[in-house]
This record gives C-alpha cells, sequence and structure tokens, in this order.
C-alpha cells in the first residue's frame, strides 16, 4: 500500500472519530445479555440497517432449534457482504453482539454507554461491542476511500458466543458461512490488547456433576443421604489432587496472563437441595440432589480423553470411599485447543499493520479462553483466522467494563490496513 493511499484511509478513520464513539455507544445500550438472550434482533437489525444503507447485501440467520432458541429469546445473526466487482478474496470481520451478565460493583449505569475522559464505559463496551463498532469504522472508512479493492469484505455479527457460540458461528459455519468457497480470512475483534495478535486459544470442557443423596427430616439427618455433603466431598479432592496436579502443567503455547499457561478448573456454579426461595423459611429437609457445573481448562499438550478420565478417577475414588456416595458426569461443551500459524496471511498482514500503526513489533499470544475461533477452524475447516481488537483483556466481564477510544480508533486503522493488504495481495 502506498502511503498516500494509507494516508487517505486513515484519515477517513480519524474524521469518524464522533461517528465511532456514537457507534459504539449505540451498540452497548443494546443490553444482548446471555442468558438468556435480550435483545439479539433489534441489534443485528441495526447493524443490518446500518450497512446496507453504505452498499452491503444484508442477510438475517435466525439459529432455530439452537440451544436457548426460543419465540422469547430467538438467536439472531447478521451477516453484510460488500462486493467490489473485481475478483479477490474475502476478509470477514466477525463479532458477537452478546454480553454478559452485569454483576456487582457497577458504579457507573452498565447499559448508558458514558463517555469519560476518553473512556467508554458499559457491559460489552470491551469484549466486544468496540471492537466489533472500530471494524464498522475501519471498512466504512477503506470503501469511502475510493480505493479500487478487489474480492469482498464481510461483517457478521453474531449471537451466543459467551455460552458456547452454538447459535451463533457454530450454527453459520455448519449451514456453509464460513467455508473456504465463500470466505478465505478472518478476523475476530476479541480484546486481546490492541498492540498483539491472537492466534487461538486454550481447549474447554464444560460439564455438569451430580452427586445423589436420601431425603429425610432436617432434624434426624442421620436418616437420609446428604448429596452436598458428597459435594463437598468432591471439592475437597479436587483441592487436595487435581488442583495441585494442573499447577504443575505448563504450555508451550503464548497463552496470556501468566497465569493461564498451566491448566485451570473452574467451578462455575452449585446447586443442592431445595430451591432458593426469597421469603419465608425453607422445610426442613435433608438434599437428596446436588449439582455442580465446571469449566475445566486445558492446554494444547494434554488430551481430552485424558481430561476427563482424572475427573472420573477422583469421583470413582469417592465410590469407593465413601458409602452411599452415587455420581453422573454429564458432558456439557467441549473444545480442542486451537492456534493459526504464524506464517499464515492474515497473522502477517495483521502484524505489518500494527508495525505501520503503533509503531511496535506487535506480540503474538493465545487466549485463555475459547472464543469463536474454534467453531470456524472445526467446522468450517478455515485456518486462517486470529483475534485482533481494541478491547482490554483484563477489563472483559469486570464491573466498570470500558473501551479507550484512542485504541477503537488504532485498532481501526489497523483492521483498514489489514484488510486491504489480504484483498490486494500486498501483505509481505
Amino acid at each position: 500500500m502506498s502511503n498516500e493511499t494509507l494516508s487517505a484511509v486513515f484519515e477517513n478513520i480519524v474524521k469518524s472519530e464522533d461517528n465511532l464513539i456514537r457507534l459504539c455507544q449505540d451498540l452497548i445500550r443494546f443490553p444482548t445479555v446471555n442468558p438468556p438472550g435480550n435483545d439479539y434482533q433489534a441489534c443485528v437489525e441495526y447493524i443490518g440497517n446500518r450497512l446496507k444503507s453504505r452498499g452491503f447485501t444484508v442477510e438475517y440467520i435466525r439459529a432455530y432449534g439452537a440451544p436457548g432458541d426460543s419465540a422469547d429469546y430467538p438467536r439472531y445473526n447478521v451477516i453484510a457482504r460488500y462486493e467490489t466487482g473485481r475478483v479477490g478474496p474475502c476478509v470477514h470481520f466477525n463479532s458477537h453482539i452478546d454480553v454478559v451478565e452485569t454483576g456487582d460493583g457497577w458504579t457507573k449505569d452498565p447499559f448508558a454507554a458514558e463517555l469519560i475522559d476518553g473512556k467508554i464505559y458499559g457491559r460489552g463496551a470491551c469484549d466486544m461491542k468496540g471492537g466489533l463498532a472500530a471494524s464498522i469504522i475501519a471498512v466504512e472508512a477503506l470503501i469511502a476511500s475510493d480505493i479500487e479493492l478487489k474480492g469482498t469484505i464481510e461483517i457478521s455479527g453474531t449471537a451466543d458466543e459467551e455460552s458456547g457460540g452454538l447459535g451463533g458461528v457454530a450454527y453459520l459455519a455448519e449451514k456453509g458461512y464460513f467455508s473456504k468457497d465463500r470466505v478465505d480470512h478472518v478476523i475476530i475483534p476479541e480484546p486481546l490488547n490492541v498492540d498483539r495478535v491472537c492466534l487461538g486459544h486454550r481447549g474447554v470442557w464444560w460439564a455438569e456433576i451430580k452427586t445423589h443423596g436420601r431425603i429425610a427430616h432436617g432434624s434426624m439427618p442421620f436418616l437420609g443421604d446428604c448429596a452436598i455433603r458428597h459435594m463437598g466431598a468432591v471439592v475437597a479432592s479436587f483441592e487436595d489432587k487435581l488442583y495441585p496436579a494442573m499447577a504443575a502443567r505448563h504450555t508451550s503455547m503464548p497463552v496470556v496472563p501468566e497465569g493461564a499457561k498451566q491448566s485451570t478448573l473452574n467451578i462455575n456454579s452449585i446447586h443442592g437441595g431445595q430451591s432458593e426461595i426469597t421469603e419465608g423459611l425453607p422445610a426442613p429437609c435433608v438434599a437428596d440432589s446436588c449439582r455442580m457445573i465446571i469449566d475445566r481448562r486445558f492446554l494444547v499438550e494434554e488430551d481430552l480423553d485424558e481430561v476427563k478420565r482424572e475427573i472420573d478417577d477422583i469421583l470413582s475414588d469417592l465410590e469407593k470411599l465413601r458409602d452411599g456416595f452415587r455420581y453422573e458426569v454429564r458432558d456439557m461443551l467441549e473444545v480442542i485447543p486451537s492456534m493459526t500459524d504464524k506464517d499464515a496471511p492474515v497473522v502477517k498482514a495483521t502484524a505489518e499493520a500494527i508495525k505501520e500503526v503503533l509503531g511496535k513489533t506487535p506480540e503474538f499470544i493465545c487466549s485463555p479462553g475459547t472464543y469463536d475461533q474454534k467453531h470456524i477452524d472445526r467446522i468450517g475447516d478455515l485456518k486462517d483466522c486470529i483475534a485482533y481488537g481494541p478491547g482490554i483483556l483484563e477489563l472483559a466481564h469486570q464491573p466498570d467494563e470500558y473501551v479507550i477510544v484512542e485504541d477503537m480508533l488504532n485498532s481501526a486503522k489497523v483492521m483498514a490496513s489489514s484488510a486491504y493488504k489480504l484483498l490486494m495481495g500486498k501483505s509481505s
């Protein structure tokens, strides 16, 4: 790309700062909390209407039958496609529209999208509506610069990434929207910091563990069998055996932050006995069931079958040691680790663009958590895929989450430059 062409694109992005801020704020103000999956249709139609007015062909795809899809919470996605009219590759920018629950600890309104001291606050500002806004501005600036482009540009806003992506990218990949005959290069503007290229992610196994007991009167617990106590023994065994074993394992993948270079397990939730009540007092009963959800993140050096066997061995040992111990394990989600080669075209183009825009050599990393690259890789069989976006990784899912406007502008420049290099074959 000539300096003159680059300058014209970047100038359009700088002039679009107010537009970028408004766009990001508008996106945050859709409270697309997942679960349950609020306001998906309204959000994707906002994106689609904007891009349609800029010459894109827009398609809305509902993931009928996907987990969580219902009349009240339909899983809607949008794909906008811009054809240059000249033969060339397709560059696709994919962003998820869903956000996690707000949680406690906020000092700002999570969905007001306040602009304070160059930062836009709100749930999803960092993860990842700031990245979505930046990618849209990047593509609009590229088109508005009247450069003779080749190929095709796509932008998608997809559902349910925070709960596994089955109603979003996985569904679209199964329907052929992320296939080699349609898409060549994918950039996912996840919040991995503006000077990093994310090559992939660790693996994940979500599972439900159930322990069983026998109900009895709470004044005579010896006549029953408490499933919660059995689950307590599971947690104790994890502390004694599993956590020390995982802490001793480390990966060659460039995973950030440092603590994620080892295997990890998070206990997402434990539910036992009677349903929680907000008024009155519970009945005095011994819990006859208890359920725990685990989130096991594993390394490229680990085998998924071994990861599962390690848990099952702990549970089998408890079955032998504890009278009445009975359990079930149900698989919920499995994702194999994914990592794009550093010599892949999208990696090279984005790394060169970071050097141009920020004047620094980018860091190549892998994400501690999975994101929708897993479906693009495994279902779509597209290997030329990375994550690159403006958000700060450590702010994701936190109270008072924010995105920095300057980072959005810089990442928009990087994405515009990357797209141009890939469309025109300009990457070295």
